[in-house]
C-alpha cells in the first residue's frame, strides 16, 4: 500500500484502540443493547441527510451493516457488559485478522503472499502470548462472545472488499456513505432487544438519566470510531487487498491495553509486553513496512 494509505490505517488503529476503554466507561449503568442503539442513532443522524446513498446494491449495504456493525458491536458490547476486560477485548477481537485473510482467500481467491503469511502467523503468535497471561481472569462466556464478534467483523471485511472490487466504494465519500447507510440496520434490532431483555421501565430510566461519561462515550464511538474510523476503513478495503489492510488492526491491542492500563489500572505483564512487540513486528512484515525501509517498492 502507498504511504498515505498506511498512515490512514494507523490513524484508524489508534482511534479503535482507545475505543475499548471509552465503551467500557459508557456502559456503566446502561444496558449494552440500548447503548449500541444510541451510538448508531448518532452515527445516522444528521449524517444521513447530507451523505448520499452508496452506489452499492442494497443487499450489500445491509450485509455489511449486519456483520461489521450489528454483529460485531452487539457481541462486543455484550462481552464487555458481562465481564470482558477492555484491554483484553482489544486483543481477542483481533482474531478477525487471521479470520479475514482466511475468509478472503476462500471467498475472493485473494491468496496471501508468503511474507504476509509469515507476518500474520507471527502476529497470531503474539496474540496467543498476550492472551496466555489473561485468559484465566476472564469469564469463559465473555471470551467466546468476543471471538464471535471477531468472526462477524471478519465477514464484514470480506463483504466490503468484494463490494470494492466491483468499483462501488473506491472514493473517500463512498466509504463514508457505506458507513452511514449500513448503520441503519443497527438501532431497531438493538432497541427491540433492549426492551425485551431489560423491560420498558429500565430502558426509560436509562434514557432519562444519561450521564456525562455516557454522552461523551456515545459521541466518541459514533463520530470518531464509526464515522471517521469506518469511513476510512471501508475506503481502504475497497482500494487494497484485505490481506494488506486488515493486519493494521494488530496495532489496536497494544494501544487498547496501554489505555486500559492508564485509565483502568489494567497493568500488563512482561509476557503481554513481549506479545505486543510480536504483534507490531507481524504488522511490519505483513504490510511490507520492513521492505520500505530498505528502499523497495511495496504495492
Amino acid at each position: 500500500m502507498p504511504l498515505r494509505s498506511i498512515l490512514a490505517a494507523v490513524l484508524v488503529a489508534v482511534i479503535w484502540g482507545l475505543n475499548f476503554v471509552v465503551i467500557d466507561v459508557g456502559l456503566e449503568g446502561m444496558p449494552p443493547t440500548l447503548f449500541l442503539a444510541l451510538r448508531f442513532m448518532v452515527v445516522i443522524v444528521p449524517a444521513i441527510f447530507f451523505v448520499p446513498r452508496p452506489k452499492s446494491r442494497f443487499r450489500d449495504v445491509v450485509l455489511i451493516g449486519s456483520f461489521m456493525s450489528l454483529g460485531q458491536f452487539g457481541l462486543l458490547y455484550t462481552a464487555l457488559a458481562i465481564g470482558m476486560p477492555p484491554g483484553l477485548a482489544s486483543l481477542v477481537l483481533q482474531a478477525q485478522v487471521v479470520l479475514t485473510v482466511v475468509f478472503a482467500a476462500l471467498a475472493l481467491r485473494e491468496t496471501p503472499t508468503r511474507s504476509q503469511l509469515v507476518g500474520v502467523a507471527l502476529g497470531a503468535a503474539g496474540l496467543v502470548v498476550v492472551g496466555s497471561g489473561r485468559g484465566v481472569e476472564t469469564p469463559v462466556l465473555a471470551f467466546f462472545v468476543t471471538l464471535a464478534a471477531a468472526a462477524s467483523w471478519a465477514i464484514g471485511n470480506v463483504i466490503a472488499r468484494r463490494v470494492g472490487r466491483i468499483g462501488t466504494t473506491s472514493s473517500p465519500l463512498a466509504g463514508l456513505s457505506l458507513t452511514v447507510w449500513s448503520a441503519l440496520v443497527v438501532p431497531i434490532p438493538m432497541l427491540a432487544l433492549a426492551f425485551a431483555i431489560n423491560g420498558a421501565d429500565a430502558v426509560g430510566f436509562a434514557l432519562t438519566h444519561l450521564t456525562v461519561p455516557q454522552l461523551l462515550s456515545t459521541a466518541y464511538t459514533a463520530w470518531l470510531a464509526s464515522l471517521v474510523g469506518y469511513g476510512i476503513w471501508n475506503t481502504l478495503l475497497a482500494r487494497h487487498a484485505a490481506s494488506a489492510v486488515v493486519p493494521f488492526t494488530m496495532l489496536v491491542p497494544p494501544i487498547g491495553m496501554a489505555t486500559a492500563w492508564l485509565a483502568l489500572d489494567e497493568v500488563p505483564t512482561v509476557i503481554e509486553v513481549i506479545g505486543g512487540a510480536m504483534l507490531l513486528l507481524g504488522v511490519a512484515i505483513t504490510t511490507g513496512l520492513l521492505h520500505r525501509r530498505h528502499g523497495r517498492t511495496v504495492t
